[in-house]
C-alpha cells in the first residue's frame, strides 16, 4: 500500500536494469570485463575471433535482457541456451575462478548502490558455477 492507501501493484516494479542506469552501465560492466579477458592467458584463447567486440556486444545484450532490458538477444540470437553455447569451451575451476576475477573488477568499477551490486554479483557468480563443465580430479 502506498502512503495513500491505495495497492502499489499498478505501478510497474523496476527493473535491475532501469535502476542502475540501463544500458551504458552494462556496456561499462562489460567492457570493463572484455578489458581483463584481452590479456588473460588463460580465457583469452577462449575468444576465437580476433577482435572481442562481438563476444562483449552478445555478452551485453544477454545481461540487458536478462535484468529487464530489451529483448534484443533472443531476437537476434534466439534461447540463450548459455550451457550449451559454451560446451565446447574447457570450463574448470581455474577458468571459472579466473572468469570471476575480472567480473569482479568490473562490478566494482560501476561503484553501485550495495543492494544492486550484490543481486547482480549474486547472479554472475552462479552463472560462472553453472558453466563449468570439466570435473577436475581433487588429486
Amino acid at each position: 500500500m502506498n502512503p495513500a492507501g491505495e495497492s502499489d501493484r499498478s505501478q510497474p516494479s523496476q527493473t535491475l536494469f532501469d535502476a542502475i542506469g540501463g544500458e551504458p552501465t552494462f556496456r561499462k560492466l562489460v567492457d570493463e570485463f572484455y578489458a581483463g579477458i584481452a590479456t588473460d592467458p588463460l580465457l583469452r584463447p577462449m575468444y576465437p575471433e580476433e577482435d572481442l567486440g562481438p563476444a562483449a556486444d552478445r555478452m551485453t545484450l544477454f545481461l540487458m535482457q536478462y535484468w529487464g532490458g530489451p529483448n534484443t538477444y533472443s531476437a537476434q540470437r534466439g534461447h540463450p541456451r548459455l550451457r550449451m553455447r559454451h560446451a565446447p569451451f574447457r570450463i574448470g575451476v581455474a577458468e571459472r575462478d579466473a572468469w570471476l576475477r575480472h567480473m569482479r573488477r568490473a562490478v566494482d568499477r560501476l561503484d553501485l548502490p550495495a543492494d544492486h551490486a550484490t543481486a547482480l554479483w549474486d547472479y554472475l557468480e552462479r552463472a560462472a558455477y553453472f558453466m563449468v563443465n570439466v570435473m577436475e580430479d581433487p588429486a
